[in-house]
């Protein structure tokens, strides 16, 4: 998440490509560039939950990873496995179990917690190994990087 508290626009707009919850026509959006690692994004997600819930049909919800490696090192693999997921229809779920296992992300954690969600483990093995996912979490990344994001919030 940005850290940064003025509002910033958006590079890449939202679309299609994103994972979201809401709908499109919301007159909210809300975008957070997360990494499932840092705690500070961890301490967000329930927050993020009750804003849903407060607002409901008035918020569409946009994720978007923003994996931070050099001070997380398994958040680029958790966020290539949320895509895995994604591809498989899963997103969301596989979202809220990294978040909610934020502490178990290591890669035989990560499949532990594919099979969790009800995904296909070997998939995410194959997949991973290959880097399937690896291209699009860099655009997200350079997209939250072009859009003023530069840090997690600070608490």
């Amino acid at each position: 998440m940005t850290s940064d508290t003025q509002s910033a626009r958006l590079v890449l707009p939202v679309s299609e490509r994103d994972y979201s919850q809401g709908p499109g026509d919301a007159p909210v959006t809300l975008v957070e560039y997360g990494d499932f690692e840092c705690p500070y994004c961890g301490r967000a997600y329930p927050i993020v939950k009750e804003v849903q819930r407060r607002l409901g049909e008035r918020l569409r919800f946009v994720f978007r990873n923003f994996p931070l490696t050099q001070v997380h090192p398994h958040a680029q693999h958790a966020a290539e496995a949320a895509e895995v997921a994604g591809a498989q229809g899963k997103f969301w779920g596989m979202h809220d179990t990294l978040f909610e296992h934020q502490r178990t992300l290591g890669d035989d954690h990560l499949v532990e917690h594919t099979a969790r969600v009800g995904l296909d483990s070997g998939r995410l093995v194959e997949e991973m190994e290959r880097g399937a996912y690896a291209g699009r979490v860099r655009q997200d990344f350079l997209s939250g990087v072009r859009s003023g994001s530069h840090a997690r919030p600070h608490g």
